[in-house]
C-alpha cells in the first residue's frame, strides 16, 4: 500500500470531518470531476483532429448496486494514466483541473500571429472546468467506507485502478476497462444511528441529488431508472382478473443541462420563465415580472430573477430566509445566498451564476469579497429599476406588488435609517385623501398648492376613520392634501426620512404645522390667556396624562382633540405599546380645545360657577371622547360610560 502524500491522515480527516457540512454533495463533487475531464477531451478534441467525438459519447452515467451497496459514477471523458492517478488522487489538495484551466490560459496569452494581434487557439475559458481545489473527490469519503476508481487515458491500451479506505493511503493497479474515461465506484457506509446511508442506494434519492445540485452540469447524466407497464391479456383470457405488471428498466437523463438563465431573454418565452420560476421555487402563481443579466469582462456572471406575484405565508417571520440560488458553472454551491440581496428586497427569488466567483475549499459558501458585492449592487440596481418601469407603465400591476411588498420597502428605509431612501421612497405608495387612490409621493407634490412647504400625513389603522380624523379635515378643509398611512410601518419610515425633495414630511397630528394664519393663532392665544384657569383647572383633573390644555388655532368642527409633541406620536406608542418590553413608552399628550365650538362655552360657565366637579367631569369626558376618536382605549371604560349616563339625567 502507497501512503498519502503530505500528512495524510490528518489532512484526509480533515477533508472529510471538517471542510465539508453537508454529507449528500458527495455526487455533486463526482459528477462534477466527470464533467471536468469530458471538457478536457473536448477541449483536447478541438486542436487534435485524430480524435474523432459523436454527440453521444460524452455521457455521464451514474447507477447503484443495492445489494453490493455500490454506486457509481462514470465518465467517457480523458481519463488518467498510473502517472496521473498518482498525481491527481495520492496527493491531498493537488488540483489537476486548476493546472489545466491556468495551462490554457496561458497558451491563449502567448499565442500571437506576429502582426501584434493574438491568434489565440480554442479558448479555455469556452470550456468550463469546475475543479479548482483538488480535495472534491475526498469528499466521496463522508458516504462510503471503500472507494475504488477505474480509469483508462484516451488512447492509452492499459487502464488502472485505484483503491483507498480513506484511512492510511491506497494502492494502484492494472486492471481492464473497455474504453477511455473513468469509474468511481463507491462502497457506501452501513446506517447509523444519526445517518441513513441508505437513501443514497435508491433511485428517487440519487435523481433528487443530482437535479438539486447538478441539474445544469453541461453533460447529460444518465440514470437506469425502473419503469412498469402493464400487462395486456391474451386474447380471450379472463378480464376480470387483477391486472399484471411487467417491470423494465430504460435510461434517462436525469439533468436539464442548458440553465435557462444562459440564454438571452429573447429566445426565453414568458411561458418558459413561468413554468421555471414555479417549478424552481414552488409557487403556483406566476411572477409579475422577470429580470434576466448578462454581464461579461473581468467579472462575468448570469442573473435570472423573478418578483412573485403573491406574498409567501412567512414572509414576515423569523423563519424566512431571503437569498437567491448561486451557481458556480452551473453547479449549485448555496440555496440561498443572502448577500446577494438587500433585506428591503427579500421577496426576489432567482439565481445568479458565476464561473469567477472566490469560493471557500468545500465550495459549500463564497468568501466575501468586492466580486460578491459588485454582483449584488448589480442585482439591487436591476431590481429598482425593473419596479420603477412597473410603477411608471403598469400601473395595476405595480399597485397589487405594493400591497404584497411595500411593507418591506418601507422597513428597508427606517431600519437603515434613511440610507436608502432616495433608492426607495419613490418607489412608495400611500393613499391620498384627496385623490382618494394609492399616489407616489412625487405624484402628491405635483398635485399639491403652489408654495406648499410640507407633506402632510396622518397614521392610523383604516383610511375610513382616518379620513374623518379632525386633524386630517382641519388640513383638508384648508385645501391640503393628506397622505393616509395605515400600516405599522409607515409612521417610523416617515419620521425617518424627515423630508422629501426638500418637503417636510409633517404628522398632521404633531405640534404646529404653519397652517394657520396669524389671526387664528392670535385668536388663539387670547383665548388662552383669558381661560388660563379653566385651563389650569382642566390640566390639574387630567393629571399626567397630558402635558397641556390648550385652544386650537386649527380645530374646525370637533370640541376638542388629542395631539401629541416631540418624537413619539399617538400612532407610534399605539403600536410600541404592543411590543414586548415597551411599558413606559409614552407619548407626550396635549388636549387641543375648539373655541368656537358650544362645548367650550359649556367649560367656561361650569369654571365660571365654581363647579369644579362638573368642570373635573366634562374634562375627562372631552379626553376620554378625543382617544376614541383617535382609536385609542380609554383608561377606565367604567367612569367613561358613567360620565354619559351622567350627564344625559
Amino acid at each position: 500500500m502507497r501512503k498519502f502524500k503530505t500528512e495524510s491522515k490528518k489532512l484526509l480527516d480533515l477533508m472529510i470531518n471538517s471542510i465539508y457540512t453537508n454529507r449528500e454533495i458527495f455526487l455533486r463533487e463526482l459528477i462534477s470531476n466527470a464533467s471536468d475531464a469530458e471538457d478536457k477531451l473536448y477541449f483536447k478534441s478541438l486542436t487534435d483532429k485524430s480524435i474523432k467525438l459523436k454527440k453521444d459519447d460524452l455521457v455521464i452515467r451514474v447507477s447503484f448496486d443495492e445489494d453490493a451497496r455500490t454506486v457509481t459514477v462514470s465518465d467517457s471523458g480523458i481519463g488518467m494514466t498510473a502517472d496521473e492517478l498518482e498525481k491527481n488522487l495520492g496527493v491531498i489538495a493537488h488540483s489537476d483541473s486548476l493546472e489545466f484551466k491556468q495551462a490554457q490560459a496561458a497558451a491563449e496569452e502567448s499565442a500571437d500571429d506576429g502582426k501584434g494581434k493574438g491568434k489565440k487557439k480554442p479558448a479555455a475559458s469556452s470550456v468550463d472546468i469546475i475543479g479548482q481545489f483538488g480535495v472534491g473527490f475526498y469528499s466521496a469519503f463522508m458516504v462510503a467506507s471503500k472507494v475504488r476508481v477505474v480509469t483508462k487515458a484516451y488512447g492509452a491500451d492499459t487502464a488502472y485502478a485505484w483503491e483507498s479506505d480513506g484511512v492510511e493511503g491506497y494502492t494502484i493497479t492494472e486492471a481492464e476497462k473497455e474504453g477511455h474515461g473513468t469509474d468511481v465506484i463507491l462502497t457506501i457506509k452501513e446506517n447509523e444511528e444519526d445517518e441513513n446511508y441508505d437513501t443514497y442506494l435508491t433511485e428517487p434519492g440519487l435523481k433528487q441529488l443530482i437535479r438539486r445540485y447538478s441539474n445544469y452540469v453541461r453533460y447529460p447524466v444518465q440514470m437506469e431508472c425502473m419503469h412498469q407497464r402493464k400487462i395486456e391479456p391474451e386474447e380471450g383470457a379472463d378480464d376480470t382478473s387483477d391486472p399484471q405488471w411487467e417491470t423494465y428498466y430504460e435510461t434517462e437523463t436525469i439533468n436539464s443541462m442548458v440553465p435557462i438563465w444562459k440564454r438571452r431573454k429573447q429566445d426565453v418565452t414568458d411561458e418558459e420563465y413561468n413554468e421555471f420560476y414555479k417549478s424552481q421555487f414552488h409557487d403556483f402563481a406566476d411572477p409579475v415580472r422577470t429580470i434576466s443579466v448578462h454581464a461579461e469582462g473581468a467579472l462575468s456572471y448570469d442573473v435570472l430573477m423573478f418578483i412573485p406575484g403573491r406574498a409567501p405565508f412567512d414572509l414576515y417571520s423569523k423563519d424566512y430566509q431571503k437569498g437567491l440560488e448561486l451557481y458556480s458553472s452551473n453547479v449549485l454551491i448555496m440555496d440561498k445566498c443572502e448577500e446577494l440581496l438587500p433585506d428591503h428586497y427579500n421577496f426576489v427569488r432567482g439565481v445568479v451564476d458565476s464561473q469567477d466567483l472566490t469560493l471557500n475549499i468545500s465550495r459549500e459558501t463564497l468568501q466575501h469579497n468586492s466580486q460578491l458585492r459588485a454582483i449584488a449592487k448589480k442585482v439591487e440596481s436591476k431590481i429598482t429599476s425593473e419596479l420603477t418601469k412597473m410603477r411608471d407603465n403598469d400601473r395595476e400591476a405595480y399597485e397589487q406588488f405594493f400591497e404584497n411588498f411595500g411593507r418591506g420597502l418601507k422597513f428597508g428605509i427606517y431600519t437603515s435609517y434613511g440610507a436608502h431612501a432616495a433608492e426607495l421612497a419613490p418607489l412608495l405608495l400611500f393613499y391620498s385623501a384627496k385623490q382618494e387612490k394609492m399616489i407616489t409621493l412625487d405624484e402628491y407634490l405635483e398635485a399639491a398648492e403652489e408654495g406648499q412647504e410640507a407633506i402632510y400625513y396622518a397614521a392610523g389603522e383604516e383610511v375610513e376613520r382616518l379620513s374623518k380624523m379632525p386633524m386630517v379635515t382641519s388640513v383638508t378643509g384648508r385645501g391640503y392634501d393628506v397622505l393616509l398611512c395605515t400600516q405599522d410601518v409607515d409612521e417610523f419610515c416617515l419620521q425617518t426620512m424627515m423630508n422629501y425633495n426638500d418637503k417636510q414630511l409633517l404628522n398632521v397630528a404633531g405640534g404646529d404645522l404653519g397652517l394657520e394664519t396669524e389671526a387664528d393663532k392670535e385668536a388663539a392665544e387670547a383665548a388662552t390667556e383669558a381661560n388660563k384657569d379653566l385651563f389650569e383647572a382642566m390640566a390639574n383633573a387630567l393629571g399626567d396624562k397630558v402635558v397641556k390644555v390648550a385652544v386650537s388655532a386649527r380645530l374646525t368642527d370637533a370640541p376638542a382633540a388629542i395631539t401629541a409633541q416631540g418624537p413619539v406620536s399617538l400612532e407610534m406608542e399605539k403600536i410600541m405599546s404592543q411590543m414586548p418590553d415597551a411599558s413606559g413608552i409614552k407619548s407626550e399628550r396635549v388636549l387641543e380645545l375648539n373655541a368656537s365650538h358650544p362645548v367650550f362655552e359649556v367649560l367656561q360657565k361650569a369654571q365660571e360657577a365654581g363647579d369644579a366637579d362638573k368642570v373635573a367631569s366634562y374634562t375627562n369626558l372631552l379626553y376620554d371622547q378625543a382617544l376614541l376618536v383617535e382609536g385609542l382605549p380609554v383608561d377606565d371604560p367604567v367612569a367613561f360610560s358613567q360620565a354619559i349616563c351622567a350627564l344625559m339625567k
